[in-house]
């Protein structure tokens, strides 16, 4: 019996606290309800998302999980567009244009629709969807910037379903 616990059950319990710990402070588990990301996150899908990323490393293109006010603080997963100080002009024909030049969006389902322009703020960022024509994002909120309290970290990785399983670009 004390063989049985020294090598399996104590194993066990220090496996547990460890995945427990690190899924408390370090990462978090997200399932994406709707299809706003599709065809690069599909409803149902499951992430784990580093939330000790360091939101001044963060790229354009990155696909990140904030908190939206507008809301009522519900996660949302979103592909980071504006960057602090940016200029985001997204055109009629669904093309996007930061600081006056046109980026690549292989992974964008575009929708056309009206031009407007956003000047994001210091300390704040321009996030959309991946499924432009179904998307409720930063273009139909009322403020469409998200401040850096409201970051919580960058998708790295699906974990489920199984025949979708690595990482998220």
């Amino acid at each position: 019996m004390k063989y049985f616990i020294k090598e399996w059950i104590i194993p066990i319990l220090v496996a547990l606290v460890i995945v427990l710990f690190l899924n408390k402070f370090i990462f978090i588990l997200v399932t994406v309800p709707t299809g706003s990301m599709e065809d690069t996150i599909i409803p149902g899908d499951r992430l784990y998302v580093n939330e000790i990323f360091d939101i001044n490393k963060a790229e354009r293109g990155d696909i990140i999980v904030f908190r939206s006010i507008e809301l009522d603080n519900k996660r949302l997963v979103k592909r980071l567009i504006g960057l602090p100080g940016d200029k985001v002009e997204v055109k009629e024909d669904g093309s996007v244009v930061v600081n006056d030049k046109k980026i690549n969006e292989p992974y964008a389902i575009k929708s056309t629709g009206q031009a407007k322009t956003f000047n994001v703020p210091e300390k704040c960022y321009f996030f959309l969807g991946d499924n432009r024509p179904i998307s409720y994002d930063a273009r139909f909120w009322d403020n469409p910037y998200i401040s850096e309290e409201q970051i919580i970290g960058k998708v790295l990785f699906r974990f489920f379903p199984f025949n979708r399983i690595g990482s998220v670009e």
